[in-house]
């Protein structure tokens, strides 16, 4: 497969995360640019699964935030960097958050927890009364 030159790449792509529109967009921009990068087959469909999730959490916990989605270039490697932020009311227990079957929400309690299995990266900050942000990221 043939992969696109750093310079005909975005060097981030911006989704404001307020309706499941939007989640749909930033999907859809995280799998164009994934493809772009040389991702291919269920690597795709897991970034864009990992995208819901983050852009899910968003809209449930916060109301509203963004997702940013850009390449990712490091010694010998690339891969694509997605981060999701909200001001919202922050997590007053990431590690009980980052249990399987934890919830808030009445919902099955896969988001972050999933997120971070599928993808090779993960990183969460949160201050309660602050916000949220996530990193994840994937190498091709």
């Amino acid at each position: 497969m043939a992969i696109e030159s750093n310079s005909t790449l975005p060097s981030e792509t911006r989704v404001s995360i307020r309706s499941d529109a939007d989640i749909v967009t930033a999907r859809q921009q995280g799998r164009a640019l994934a493809g772009k990068l040389g991702f291919t087959g269920s690597d795709l469909t897991v970034i864009a699964t990992a995208i819901s999730e983050l852009g899910r959490n968003i809209l449930t916990y916060a109301g509203s935030g963004d997702i940013l989605i850009r390449p990712a270039h490091t010694t010998g490697k690339r891969g694509i960097i997605v981060v999701a932020r909200d001001e919202g009311p922050g997590i007053p227990d990431i590690a009980l958050a980052m249990q399987d079957s934890y919830s808030t929400s009445n919902s099955l309690g896969l988001g972050l927890p999933g997120t971070r299995r599928m993808m090779d990266e993960f990183a969460i900050d949160s201050v309660v009364g602050r916000g949220t942000t996530v990193v994840v990221k994937k190498w091709v």
